[in-house]
C-alpha cells in the first residue's frame, strides 16, 4: 500500500506524538485487560492473585522496545498483552504457583522464541517461505482479522457485558463511521488520525448518554462506568495523580499468598509443559503476523530484519515485558490495523508510543480514563482495525490463481477449518478440568493448509509456479507507458 511514513522517516515532533496516541489508544484497552482477567482466576482455596493494568502497560511498552531494538528498528508493530495464554495463567494459578509462577511461565514461553530464533539464524528461513506460501498465508492472515471480529461485534452488542443493547451497537457504529468519514474524507491532517477522532466522537456520544442516563435514573441509557475514577480520585491523595505500578516481581518477592506452593523440580516442570506448547502454537501467528505487516509497508520482513530477529525481540520483549507486568507479550493486530488505516509505518512512532505507555503508567488520571473508554466503543474501532486484517490477507490472495485447483483446496481447508472453529485438543488439566494442550482453530487451519499443500504438491513444501509474490506481481500488472519524445517537431 502507499505510505505516508515508511519505516525510517521521521514525522515532526507534534505529528510523532499525534501519531503515537493514537497508536496507545488502539493496543490500550486489550493490553489492560488481560491483567483484569488474570485477577479473576482463583487459587485451590478461593482467593486469587492481583495483577495491576499498569504494571502491564509499562510491561508492553518496555517489551516494545527490546522487539524493537532486537528487529533493528524495521519492524513498525507494538506488543501487547497476549490473550493466548489466559489458559496458561488460569492452570498454573489454579496449581497455587502463584506470582512466580505466572512469571516463570512467561520465561519459559519466551525461551521457546529465543531457541527457534537461533535455530533460523543458523539454518537460515527460506524454509518459511517454501513451508508457508503466499497461498497458505493470505488466508491465514485473513483468519487472524476474522477471528478477532466476534471480539469486536461483542464487546458492541453488550458493551462488554453479558446484556444485547440495540443502543450499545448504535454508538459502535457511529464511532466505525467516524473513522471512515475521518479517513476518506478528512482534511490531511483528520486523514492521520482517523483512529483519535472515531474513538473521540464515541466516547463523548456515551458520556452524554450516561449523564442524561444518570440523571433521569435510566440504567439503560448508562453506556459508560465511572468507577475507574472513583478507584483513583476516592479517597484523594498523591498517588490519585502519580502512583508506581505494582510490578509482578515485587509482588512475587513480598507477597506469599496462603497455600503457594514451592517453586521445585516438579513445579518448573509443570510449568514448562503448561506454556512450551502454547509458544510453539504462537509461532505461526507471528510468522503471519510480519508476512501481513510486510505486505503493508512493501517489505519483506522475513528476511530484513529476519525472522531470526523479529522472534528473537518477540521471544525478549515477552520475557521482559512479563517480569514487570505479569503478561506475557505479542504481536498486536490493532497496531498493524492502525499503521494499516494511517498509512504511517515509521518505527519512531512505535518507539514514542512505547515510552508514552511506559510514562504513563505512573500517571493515575490518563490509565482511569483509559478504562472509562466503554467496549463498544472500542468494539466499533475494531471493525476497522480487524477489517483491515482480514482485507489485507485477501489482497495477497488475489494475487493466487485460485482456477488452480492446487491452490483452490489448499485456501479451501484453511477458511473452512479455521472459520468453523475446529481446535484440537489433549489429555486433562487437573487444575481446571479442561484440556490440558489446546490447538486453536487458527493454528489447526495453518496445519491443514500446510498438509494440502504437501499432498497437492506431491510431497514437495511448495510449487514455486504457483507462488507470486504480492510485490511481484503488483510490479507486473503495471502497464507499460509508451514512451512519446516531446522534442519532435510537430
Amino acid at each position: 500500500m502507499k505510505l505516508i511514513y515508511d519505516i525510517n522517516d521521521k514525522p515532526s515532533f507534534s505529528q510523532n506524538l499525534v501519531f503515537a496516541f493514537q497508536q496507545m489508544i488502539a493496543i490500550m484497552a486489550a493490553t489492560l485487560l488481560v491483567p483484569m482477567l488474570m485477577s479473576s482466576y482463583a487459587m485451590s482455596d478461593g482467593s486469587t492473585l492481583n495483577f495491576d493494568p499498569a504494571a502491564a502497560l509499562f510491561g508492553a511498552g518496555i517489551g516494545t522496545i527490546v522487539y524493537l531494538f532486537c528487529s533493528k528498528r524495521k519492524s513498525p508493530v507494538f506488543l501487547g498483552s497476549s490473550f493466548t495464554f489466559l489458559g496458561a495463567y488460569q492452570a498454573i494459578i489454579g496449581m497455587n504457583y502463584g506470582y512466580w509462577g505466572v512469571v516463570l511461565g512467561i520465561l519459559f514461553a519466551g525461551l521457546v522464541y529465543v531457541v527457534i530464533a537461533f535455530v533460523i539464524k543458523a539454518v537460515g528461513s527460506d524454509w518459511v517461505n517454501k513451508l508457508m506460501p503466499t497461498v497458505i498465508i493470505g488466508p491465514i492472515v485473513t483468519l487472524i482479522g476474522l477471528s478477532l471480529s466476534g471480539t469486536a461485534t461483542g464487546w458492541m452488542a453488550t458493551n462488554g457485558g453479558a446484556v444485547y443493547s440495540l443502543l450499545t451497537i448504535l454508538i459502535g457504529f457511529i464511532t466505525f463511521l467516524a473513522i471512515v468519514y475521518a479517513s476518506v474524507h478528512g482534511s490531511k491532517s483528520v486523514k492521520l488520525i482517523p483512529f483519535i477522532v472515531g474513538v473521540g466522537v464515541g466516547y463523548i456520544i456515551a458520556l452524554i448518554l450516561t449523564l442524561i442516563g444518570r440523571a433521569a435514573g435510566i440504567e439503560g441509557l448508562q453506556i459508560m462506568s465511572f468507577q475507574p475514577f472513583t478507584d483513583a480520585f476516592v479517597p484523594f491523595s498523591l498517588r490519585s495523580i502519580i502512583d508506581l505500578p505494582k510490578f509482578v516481581f515485587m509482588r512475587a518477592i513480598n507477597e506469599t499468598p496462603a497455600n503457594v506452593l514451592p517453586i521445585d523440580g516438579a513445579a518448573l516442570g509443570n510449568i514448562a509443559l503448561t506454556f512450551v506448547p502454547i509458544a510453539v502454537v504462537e509461532l505461526a501467528q507471528h510468522i503471519a503476523d510480519h508476512k501481513n505487516l510486510g505486505n503493508i509497508i512493501n517489505r519483506d520482513l522475513i528476511t530484513d530484519p529476519g525472522l531470526d530477529n523479529t522472534l528473537m525481540g518477540d521471544g525478549l520483549g515477552s520475557i521482559v515485558g512479563g517480569f514487570f507486568g505479569g503478561a506475557a507479550n505479542t504481536t498486536y493486530g490493532e497496531s498493524i490495523g492502525c499503521v494499516a488505516i494511517t498509512g504511517n509505518a515509521a518505527t519512531s512512532t512505535i518507539f514514542t508510543a512505547a515510552i508514552g505507555c511506559m510514562l504513563l503508567s505512573f500517571f493515575t488520571p490518563f490509565v482511569a480514563v483509559i478504562n472509562t473508554i466503554p467496549k463498544c466503543v472500542m468494539g466499533g474501532a475494531c471493525v476497522a482495525l480487524y477489517g483491515f486484517i482480514a482485507v489485507s490477507g485477501l489482497q495477497m490472495i488475489k494475487h493466487v490463481d485460485l482456477g488452480n485447483n492446487k491452490n483452490l483446496f489448499v485456501v479451501s481447508a484453511i477458511l473452512v477449518v479455521g472459520i468453523g472453529g475446529l481446535s484440537l485438543t489433549f489429555g486433562t488439566n487437573p487444575a481446571t478440568g479442561g484440556p490440558l494442550l489446546t490447538i486453536t482453530a487458527l493454528a489447526t487451519a495453518l496445519i491443514a493448509g500446510i498438509l494440502t499443500n504437501l499432498v497437492v504438491n506431491g510431497g514437495k513444501m511448495s510449487s514455486p509456479d504457483d507462488i507470486v509474490d504480492p510485490l511481484t506481481a503488483s510490479v507486473d500488472q503495471v502497464e507499460e507507458v509508451p514512451f512519446e519524445d516531446t522534442n519532435k517537431k510537430k
